[in-house]
């Protein structure tokens, strides 16, 4: 787990709520404070979807930044700024799976529960976050050292200036 600072707030935000810069990811939750307490379990209500529609729009078991990020910014614009926000990312099942091939040979994928990013946003404050879980005890980081590494690469590649903390 690395926790990074984002360094020009403003950049980053507009890249998370009108950009394109998490849109791949799934969402596990997400946490909203304004006026109120507003929180989202990014959890798709399948009995929601017709048997066509989840096929034919790739459901997933969480749904994408890309659905929910009108929800979220809606409740944060404005001329106030909200109090706090917290979103958990997480890689796709596909992207999780890739991943472990990729930079952890020898791992099988089905081991890890999830590769995931927090985005903090309290006391005027900025941060991300990385996480891992594991369905399986380990004493090996590796896993999580190259998660932790590839964020940092991800946010260096889309501009996002940081600092670990």
């Amino acid at each position: 787990m690395v926790a990074l600072r984002i360094e020009e707030q403003k950049t980053f935000t507009s890249g998370l709520f009108l950009g394109e810069l998490f849109d791949r990811f799934l969402v596990r939750e997400v946490n909203i404070t304004t006026f109120n307490s507003f929180m989202i379990d990014g959890r798709v209500r399948h009995g929601y979807y017709s048997d066509e529609e989840l096929e034919e729009n790739q459901i997933e078991e969480f749904s994408a930044w890309k659905v929910l990020k009108p929800f979220c910014f809606s409740l944060i614009k404005g001329k106030r700024l909200p109090e706090s926000f917290r979103i958990v990312f997480m890689l796709s099942p596909d992207g999780k799976e890739k991943f472990v091939e990729n930079h952890v040979p020898g791992m099988q994928p089905d081991s890890v529960g999830g590769l995931y990013l927090n985005v903090i946003y309290e006391n005027n404050e900025m941060t991300v976050v990385t996480g891992t879980s594991m369905n399986i005890f380990t004493m090996d980081k590796t896993l999580e050292r190259e998660w932790d590494e590839c964020v940092k690469q991800f946010l260096k590649k889309h501009d996002v200036v940081c600092s670990e903390k």
